[in-house]
């Protein structure tokens, strides 16, 4: 796996891009070199860098520039200036035929229209990619049908296109690129046009192959919902230049201006935020160790009616109310063995909006847990202030 730095990287369209460079420097805008030369402005002296194994999201809207860095990040579009590095390798000074090898050996693209062969079937379609590569055709089926199987497509490898859904032609166009094993997925709004619950299904697909390839994924969007929900990290753009760049956390909390602000007004953060954003530190624990009258002394002192049990390393073990506890005493009992109930557990991920229920329901608060371990807890009033 290779990181992707972006250096500077300017593209201007038009017959003299070199005089377009020289108005941007002496700080013309985009909207004065296209009126005084006629020269567009796609992209605009724009800087970043992108981890391996990250989902990296491009966004704005339309005109923005989006398409256009992305397609300079393969060369697929000649940047005017600037560089795009690749591990250790400056791709903006490769010749024709190192550039190709590149493409080949580290990117796959997935596009918005699908790009299918309505006379090849689905898996000759999905072995496209492969043909260039000095491969046997037994090995580039069994490529193929591997990536189909991991889309969700087995058995549809004799299909042709005209016989499968718009979700499940996307899902082929997923499967092409993955057939070449890429380091790299570019992906430019390839569920924009599919329908809201079929987009949803190719999300999850998404972030299901995520966690079991060692892919980086380039995924460009103008929906922030999409952003927010895909994105480790997120590039806003606006007239060819990032006008902000961060985490979803980032970007909904501190927006760097009116732009970016009008972007996230109507977000519904309860698909965003997880459990471990709202969760809180415990008032109290008690401790296995601990018997009823320290767990009732605890609980008095905080003003609370349950406080959760921990072992060694703050092992979650469960609950104990303070009525259970009570009775525990009356019955001159030494430990609380006996009155420690199990609860509902939550991990760190969840997000609010799958959470719903369980906070609505609960009258007491609800633990957040990883590998075993207490991290924090989730009480309603939280909840409902990070909402707001």
């Amino acid at each position: 796996m290779a990181n992707i730095k972006v250096k500077n990287v300017t593209k201007i369209f038009g017959d003299d891009p070199e005089e377009g460079l020289k108005l941007l420097k002496n700080g013309s805008s985009k909207e004065e070199i296209l009126e005084k030369k006629g020269l567009t402005v796609g992209v605009n002296d724009v800087s970043f860098n992108i981890n391996s194994n990250e989902v990296f999201v491009i966004m704005g809207l339309s005109g923005s520039g989006k398409s256009t860095l992305l397609r300079c990040l393969n060369r697929l579009i000649q940047p005017t200036a600037g560089e795009i590095i690749i591990g250790d390798t400056n791709i903006t000074k490769l010749d024709k035929k190192q550039l190709r090898d590149i493409r080949r050996e580290k990117f796959g693209m997935v596009f918005q229209n699908f790009a299918l062969f309505p006379f090849r079937n689905i898996l000759e379609n999905t072995q496209f990619g492969l043909e260039v590569y000095d491969i046997s055709k037994e090995e580039m089926e069994e490529r193929s049908k591997k990536a189909l199987k991991k889309v969700g497509l087995e058995g549809w490898e004799n299909k042709y296109p005209d016989e499968l859904s718009g979700g499940m032609q996307q899902r082929v166009g997923l499967a092409r690129a993955l057939a070449i094993d890429p380091d790299i997925l570019l992906m430019d709004e390839p569920f924009s046009a599919l329908d809201p619950l079929i987009k949803r299904d190719m999300q999850d697909l998404l972030l299901e192959i995520y966690d079991e390839l060692d892919k980086t994924i380039i995924f460009i969007t103008h929906d922030l919902d999409e952003a927010l929900r895909l994105g480790d990290r997120i590039a806003i753009m606006k007239d060819g230049e990032i006008v902000q760049l961060g985490t979803a956390e980032d970007i909904l909390t501190n927006s760097k201006n009116e732009y970016v602000e009008e972007f996230v007004k109507n977000v519904n953060r309860s698909q965003i935020l997880t459990a471990q954003d709202v969760m809180v530190k415990p008032l109290e624990l008690v401790y296995e160790k601990d018997g009823p009258n320290t767990a009732r002394y605890k609980m008095k002192q905080n003003g609370i009616s349950s406080v959760f049990v921990v072992g060694k390393k703050k092992k979650l073990k469960g609950l104990v109310r303070i009525e259970d506890v009570t009775k525990a005493i009356e019955n001159g009992e030494k430990d609380l063995s006996d009155v420690i109930k199990d609860t509902k557990k939550v991990s760190p991920d969840t997000t609010i909006n799958e959470l719903f229920d369980d906070i609505s329901q609960m009258d007491v608060p609800l633990p957040v847990v990883e590998d075993g371990t207490l991290k924090g807890i989730i009480v309603k009033g939280t909840v409902l202030a990070n909402l707001s």
